[in-house]
Formats: C-alpha cells, sequence, structure tokens
C-alpha cells in the first residue's frame, strides 16, 4: 500500500549549512510514528519542510498520494496535514474553546466576502470540544490561556491541531512542560487518535513517551536518518545508543519504559 506520507531525498539547506541531507522516510496510515534526535538533529526543520514552512533544495514529499512540491501551508492544512509549534502562540484575549474553534471551521479565500453579504452561522463546536476532550482539558473550554499552567497551554496548542480532524497530525514537542501525570495521559490519547482515523507524527525528547506510545521511530542525527524500527529495535540500536540515548548501561538499566 501506498504510505499516507513518503520523503524521498529530501534535503533542506542554509547558506553551508545542511540542515537535512537526503531524509527518507515514511508514515503508514494509521499508526503512530516517532521522531527523535539530538538537538539540532534537525527535526523541526523537517516538520517545517512537509508543513510548507521551508522549501527543500532536493527531494520530494508525497501526502496522501499527492506531490507537496510548490503547495503553500494553507493548502496543505486544507488537504489534512496539521501541526503544532514548540512555541506556545495562545489568542490570550480568546476563551480555551475559543482558541480550538478556530481550527475547527477552516476558511477560505473568499469567506470575508461571502459573509459580508451572507454570514455565516457560528462554526460547530463539536469539533472544538471532541479535541478539547481528547487531550483532557473538556472542562477548561470556559477559561482563559492566562489562567492555565504552561503544561495545560501546551495541550490547547494539541487540541488545536486536532479540531479540523486532520488526516496526520505533527506534533513538535507535546510533552514539553507536561509533569508526569499529564506526559502519561498524553500518550493515552494518542494511541486514542488513531482510532479516529488520525495517524500521528510525535516528535520530542520525552523518550518514555515516545518509546512507550509509537509503533515505530525514525531517528535523525546531523539531518541524517540512522535508524528506524520499533521501539525495542531503536534501543538495541548502537549507533542510536551512541548518538542520542547515551551509553548502552544507561539504556539497559532504563529497562522497557525507555531512557530519558
Amino acid at each position: 500500500m501506498t504510505p499516507l506520507l513518503e520523503l524521498r531525498d529530501v534535503s533542506v539547506h542554509y547558506g553551508g549549512l545542511s540542515a537535512l541531507d537526503r531524509v527518507s522516510m515514511t508514515v503508514e496510515a494509521g499508526t503512530l510514528v516517532g521522531l527523535i534526535g539530538p538537538n539540532g538533529a534537525g527535526k523541526t526543520t523537517l516538520v517545517d519542510a512537509l508543513t510548507g514552512f521551508v522549501t527543500p533544495s532536493a527531494g520530494t514529499i508525497d501526502f496522501d498520494g499527492r506531490r507537496l512540491t510548490r503547495v503553500p501551508p494553507h493548502r496543505r492544512a486544507r488537504r489534512g496535514l496539521a501541526r503544532t509549534f514548540q512555541s506556545i502562540e495562545l489568542f490570550e484575549d480568546l476563551t480555551v474553546h475559543e482558541n480550538v474553534l478556530v481550527s475547527a471551521e477552516p476558511s477560505r479565500w473568499y469567506s470575508i466576502l461571502t459573509d459580508s453579504f451572507v454570514p455565516r452561522a457560528p462554526p460547530e463546536n463539536a469539533s472544538a470540544e471532541w479535541a478539547l476532550g481528547l487531550v483532557g482539558l473538556g472542562a477548561q473550554g470556559a477559561r482563559m490561556p492566562g489562567e492555565l499552567s504552561q503544561g495545560q497551554r501546551k495541550l490547547v496548542g494539541v487540541a488545536r491541531a486536532l479540531a479540523a480532524k486532520p488526516k496526520l497530525v505533527l506534533l513538535d514537542e507535546p510533552a514539553a512542560g507536561l509533569d508526569t501525570a499529564e506526559s502519561e495521559r498524553l500518550g493515552r490519547d494518542l494511541r486514542a487518535l488513531l482510532d479516529h482515523g488520525i495517524t500521528v507524527l510525535l516528535v520530542d525528547h520525552d523518550m518514555s513517551l515516545v518509546l512507550g506510545v509509537c509503533d515505530t521511530v525514525w531517528v535523525l542525527e546531523f539531518g541524517r536518518v540512522i535508524a528506524h524500527g520499533t521501539p525495542a529495535e531503536i534501543q538495541r540500536n548502537e549507533a542510536v545508543v551512541t548518538a542520542y540515548l547515551g551509553e548502552r548501561s544507561t539504556a539497559t538499566d532504563a529497562g522497557a519504559g525507555g531512557p530519558r
């Protein structure tokens, strides 16, 4: 079967710096895929390339059977490709529910014209409520972002990416700022997304989370793929242990939960 997402020899250069060097990888529909690597490995650059925020200097990206070359970010989102950002950008003057509702009904370029003559009914609330419920914030919809903890604010960003019910969601460090209980809850919620037809690409430094919930994991180092496999295979991979997970003794002592 054709993968939902496929990269072939994708490279991204910033002047003389090679952020991604001929990266090839796939994401199968209905799976939860992890992407890990040391700081500066190119993980966020890869997400930016997938969503159209940077332009690859070489290679191709296919999503849902269609080439993404020269497709702008907003059109990629309409095709079902959503993402979160490491930085938390919320509308501080809107409630949590309203922040998520912004993404629940994607607008079109002509909306500003049509709305002037035929105002639309208020967007359906069900998608926003569904997304907030998935990340454990169902009871927080009426609160303002400033009333939330850092971890809860991060989860609002995840809910906003989910509100449009994308085919694939790219999560860039969603566990940053979460405590242990929130991270465990996030892991369960991410697995539940698969039952709703949403495929997940998870980028995170929380190794217990990534190795505990993902079906497969890709590993980057210096912009190159150095390993791919199941979480168990990744933990045993010598190149990964050396480049990212630390010494062999550290990986062994961490046990099934995975090293941090």
